[in-house]
């Protein structure tokens, strides 16, 4: 039987995607109360400005007092898409003390706070979804706590943010530079006049911390995760990789440890395989990559930003926290009961990709070997190619200690016959 009064939505914000969740609220009404199992009401809009023209917004719904929209009573369901730490934190408090569920896309704020909001909404007896904070309209929060929560998912590899993707891709396919390839981006549309956020890998460490606490069941806040940007990126490591049968990509990578008593997350750019899938992934389009015991490997792909692909996954999330709310219960909380500790970086066991500039004489190869073997580090593959008394080395090796590589580079800048270290880079995906 059909409820006849309807569950209450506040929007929290009507930028790109804001806009486009009210307009898909209130075009597809209908589709939207048959599968919930009850009418659902866009009950009011807060904005910072009034003045500006919303295509296909109702006016009457927008207000610039988000506290007290969220503080009603009637509101059942809020919906924040502002972004932010605040005011979007005391916003979403505010709304689980008054008995409204939340469906969130802040990533930032659910890395830093993830653990207190999940905490605040079960002492409310209320919902905190936010499918839409990693990947954009790709499925994956929900099917890393729900799908996957009889299995043990042991590494999450991915390519999270789009702006990244489509400089790399462009400076890959291409052959441009690295401040080329923004200027593209920017000039589509992909890239923020302000794109630090996004190259110097702040976004994708967020959701790095997002989906290293679900995969694991630990906390993993934006603090415990390794970041590095890709603005250093350079023409020439991209045709270092071409020779090895790699290409770049920006990567967040969570992994449990191999005995399973840590874990870690990081963002750095690595050479992967071109055999890998992740290699094939084009343009601004996200991609991850998981692997667990029971399941083996699994491959989440598609547009990860967009108002269109985000308010998709908005939707599904008001979707389920509404049919929640009619049968009286709650979705999946936090789980972290395995309290695994997070490891720094230096402990984090990986391959690395290093060239050098050398004098071009004999016993220079021998002084780099020696100093490899020194700090415990084995090479797999190394490439010389020498000219008029300079020098290219490329060393791949095989897996260590992140901490023993840096010791490694350190001391190779400290010879004489190493004029400099040209690049270097983690191999993963292998």
């Amino acid at each position: 039987m059909m409820r006849e009064r309807p569950l209450r939505v506040a929007l929290l914000g009507c930028g790109v995607v804001g806009s486009e969740v009210a307009r898909i609220m209130t075009t597809h009404t209908d589709d939207l109360t048959a599968r919930i199992g009850a009418p659902v009401e866009l009950a009011g809009i807060a904005v910072r400005r009034t003045g500006r023209v919303r295509a296909g917004v109702p006016q009457e719904l927008i207000t610039t007092d988000a506290t007290a929209l969220v503080k009603r009573g009637d509101i059942d369901v809020v919906v924040e898409v502002i972004g932010g730490v605040e005011p979007a934190r005391s916003l979403i408090t505010a709304a689980f003390e008054h008995g409204a569920s939340v469906v969130s896309a802040n990533k930032a704020l659910l890395a830093q706070d993830g653990a207190a909001l999940h905490a605040a909404a079960e002492a409310r007896g209320v919902d905190l979804y936010y499918e839409a904070a990693v990947a954009g309209a790709i499925p994956l929060i929900r099917p890393l706590r729900e799908s996957l929560a009889g299995d043990k998912v042991n590494r999450v590899l991915g390519i999270v943010n789009g702006t990244t993707n489509f400089i790399l891709d462009r400076m890959d396919s291409s052959g441009a530079g690295y401040s080329e390839a923004l200027d593209e981006a920017t000039a589509l549309g992909y890239a923020e006049a302000d794109p630090t956020a996004d190259v110097e890998g702040f976004d994708a460490a967020a959701k790095a911390a997002i989906l290293a606490g679900i995969a694991f069941h630990t906390r993993v806040r934006l603090d415990d995760v390794h970041r590095e940007g890709m603005t250093e990126v350079t023409a020439a490591d991209f045709a270092s990789a071409k020779q090895m049968g790699c290409t770049i990509k920006l990567l967040a990578i969570c992994e449990r440890a191999a005995d399973g008593r840590s874990v870690t997350a990081r963002v750095h750019p690595a050479m992967i395989p071109l055999s890998h899938p992740l290699a094939s992934v084009r343009e601004a389009y996200n991609a991850v990559f998981v692997e667990a015991d029971a399941a083996g490997q699994l491959m989440f792909y598609g547009p990860g930003a967009g108002g269109s692909p985000t308010a998709s996954a908005v939707l599904g999330d008001l979707v389920a926290v509404c049919r929640n709310k009619l049968a009286a219960s709650t979705g999946p909380g936090e789980s972290a009961y395995t309290r695994l500790p997070v490891s720094p970086m230096g402990e984090v066991v990986t391959r690395y990709h290093i060239s050098l500039d050398v004098a071009d004489k004999p016993g220079v190869l021998a002084q780099v070997a020696t100093v490899f073997a020194e700090h415990g580090v084995s090479i797999d593959t190394v490439r010389q190619q020498g000219k008029d008394g300079d020098a290219s080395l490329v060393v791949v090796t095989h897996r260590a200690t992140d901490a023993a590589l840096s010791d490694t580079v350190r001391a190779l800048r400290r010879l004489d016959t190493v004029r400099g270290v040209a690049s270097m880079m983690r191999v993963e995906g292998e």
